[in-house]
């Protein structure tokens, strides 16, 4: 029986960057493979490379050199339209701030990716219904983001990444804004999502946040310091 292919794969990965005449090396060959379904947690001290890191795992950047696959699609090799179009389509994000957009109410919040997906009005309106149910806010509907607490802002970004049906979910420091009781709401509804078979690669400083994955992948100075599966 042959070994699952990974769903990501980083290979020799470098990120450089000029800042005048010094070259900052981001990443120095990085390569790892995470497999459908893991959930992995990113961790190391500040400017060790995670930032550079999640930017690449979420095609807003593109690597100095090696390859990064996507299920199975070689991202390093797009152009910015198909690079916009992987965003859309197979990856889900959850940032720290929640970027939600002010003047929308939650279920408006959770429809803007399937719009843009070209679904029809009453198709999103049903995704979304759904989503926000999933996620315990369908008594909120109509709420506009400055009537929710921190939580349920971070609740309707998740919903919001769901839209798409994701191969990835990329979740970038996404208690760092909450207290910590809304903190494990979150974590628990991410240890549900897992289960249910969603693939998560978070970046986190936390290390009691780190420890809710399955899989911790440790960076130092753009390299892979340990990769350890529990």
């Amino acid at each position: 029986m042959s070994a699952p292919q990974p769903i990501v794969s980083l290979q020799a990965v470098r990120r450089s960057y000029r800042m005048g005449d010094v070259v900052v090396e981001a990443l120095r060959g990085l390569s790892l493979d995470i497999l459908a379904g893991e959930y992995v947690a990113i961790m190391g001290p500040s400017g060790c490379g995670k930032s550079t890191l999640l930017n690449l795992l979420g095609c807003l950047d593109r690597p100095t050199s090696g390859r990064y696959l996507l299920g199975g699609t070689d991202i390093s090799a797009l152009d910015d339209d198909a690079l916009s179009d992987i965003r859309g389509r197979r990856l889900g994000f959850i940032f720290q701030s929640y970027n939600l957009i002010q003047q929308l109410n939650v279920l408006e919040n959770i429809e803007v990716p399937l719009f843009y997906q070209g679904r029809s009005d009453d198709e999103a309106r049903a995704i979304a219904i759904g989503l926000a149910r999933r996620v315990g806010l369908e008594r909120r509907l109509d709420h506009k983001p400055f009537e929710l607490s921190g939580g349920q802002q971070q609740r309707v970004a998740i919903a919001r990444a769901l839209a798409s049906d994701p191969l990835v979910i990329l979740a970038d420091e996404a208690t760092g804004n909450l207290d910590s009781s809304s903190g494990r709401e979150i974590l628990s509804l991410f240890d549900e999502l897992n289960a249910a078979g969603k693939t998560l690669i978070m970046v986190t400083h936390d290390a009691s946040v780190g420890e809710r994955s399955r899989r911790i992948v440790r960076l130092s100075d753009g390299q892979l310091e340990s990769d350890i599966r529990r």
